[in-house]
C-alpha cells in the first residue's frame, strides 16, 4: 500500500450497531515488514436502531433521517481526513429489519456511502480480524467475547488458530426489552460447553462498550486482567442503583446506564459455562477488525498489479 512514511495512511471504518454507530479513523504506519495502527479519532453516535427493530419489526422513518444526518457527517469527516479507503458494515438490528436492505439503499442514495449488511459468521471473523491474539500469550487458549446491542459474537482460539465461532442473539438492547428466549441462552451455553471441553486454562477477551466502561470502572491498570468475582461484584454494583442514580451518582451517559447491566450478565454468563477467572480487556472490537481486513485488502489488490 502507498502509505506516506512521515504521515500514515488514513483509512476509515463504520459500524452501523443496534445501539450505537461508530466512525473509527485508524493511521497505518508501514516500516518495512513492521505496520503500525494509531486510533486518530472514534466517533460514536447513539442511534438505538435495536429501539425500533426488536420491538417494532422494522427502522422507522424517524431513525433513518437520523442516520442520514450521520452517514453525511463521517463522510465529511473522511473528506477533511483524506481517508484514502473506508469499509461501512451494518449488524444485527439492521441484518433483522424487514427494511433493512431498503435502508441501505436510502442510505448509499442520500450519502453516497456504501453499506454492507453482515450475517453473523462473518461479523464474528471480523472482529477476530484484528488479531489481538498477537497481543497476547499465542500459547494460551482465549474465548473472545464481543457483546453488542443485538447480538453477541464468540470465538475460541487455542493452539495458534481460531477453532470456531458463533454469533448469537443475545444483545444488550435485546435483553432491555425481554426479546431473548430461554432457548437461545441455553443454545449458546450448550455451544460453550461443547467447544471449550478439555481446555484449561481458558481465559476470555472482552470487546465492546459496555466491557471497555466495566473494565475502567474496576480501577485496573491496562492489560491487567479483571478477575470474574471483581466483574460480578460491578455487576450487583449497578443493579443495585437505578437507572437515574447511574447516570447521576456514576456519570453514565443515558444509553449506556441501562444496558451496561444487562452486557455484564451476558459476559458473566459466558464465563462461568466455561469456567473462567480472567477476562482481558484490550479495548478494540468490530470496527478495528474492519480496519484490518480493509488494509489486507488494499495490499491484496496492489500485490495484484
Amino acid at each position: 500500500m502507498n502509505t506516506d512514511k512521515q504521515y500514515g495512511t488514513v483509512l476509515a471504518a463504520i459500524d452501523i450497531g443496534s445501539n450505537a454507530i461508530r466512525l473509527l479513523l485508524s493511521r497505518v504506519f508501514e516500516d518495512k515488514n513492521i505496520v503500525l495502527f494509531h486510533k486518530e479519532e472514534l466517533i460514536r453516535m447513539a442511534i438505538r436502531l435495536g429501539e425500533d427493530v426488536f420491538l417494532q419489526g422494522k427502522i422507522s422513518d424517524e431513525k433513518i433521517q437520523r442516520l442520514i444526518y450521520a452517514m453525511r457527517a463521517y463522510y465529511n469527516i473522511m473528506q477533511v481526513y483524506n481517508v484514502k479507503a473506508y469499509k461501512a458494515v451494518a449488524t444485527s438490528a439492521m441484518r433483522d429489519a424487514s427494511n433493512g436492505k431498503d435502508v441501505i439503499k436510502i442510505l448509499e442514495q442520500e450519502t453516497q456511502i456504501k453499506i454492507e449488511i453482515l450475517d453473523g459468521k462473518t461479523e464474528a471473523n471480523l472482529i477476530f480480524a484484528n488479531h489481538i491474539e498477537e497481543l497476547l500469550d499465542p500459547d494460551k487458549a482465549y474465548m473472545y467475547i464481543d457483546v453488542g446491542g443485538g447480538s453477541t459474537e464468540i470465538t475460541i482460539y487455542n493452539k495458534h488458530k481460531v477453532v470456531a465461532s458463533k454469533s448469537f442473539n443475545i444483545g444488550t438492547l435485546r435483553l432491555l426489552y425481554n426479546k431473548v428466549d430461554e432457548s437461545v441462552w441455553d443454545d449458546m451455553k450448550q455451544w460453550i460447553k461443547k467447544h471449550t471441553q478439555g481446555i484449561y486454562p481458558l481465559y476470555a477477551i472482552g470487546s465492546g462498550g459496555n466491557i471497555n466502561k466495566l473494565y475502567k470502572m474496576s480501577g485496573k491498570k491496562e492489560n491487567k486482567s479483571l478477575g470474574y468475582n471483581k466483574l460480578k461484584g460491578i455487576y450487583e454494583m449497578l443493579q443495585s442503583y437505578t437507572y437515574e442514580e447511574r447516570m447521576k451518582l456514576l456519570g453514565l451517559k443515558p444509553d449506556r446506564a441501562d444496558v451496561i447491566v444487562p452486557a455484564a450478565k451476558i459476559y458473566l454468563t459466558a464465563m462461568k459455562t466455561a469456567d473462567i477467572d480472567k477476562i482481558y480487556v484490550p479495548q478494540i472490537g468490530l470496527s478495528d477488525g474492519v480496519i484490518h481486513q480493509l488494509y489486507e485488502d488494499l495490499k491484496k489488490q496492489e500485490s495484484s498489479k
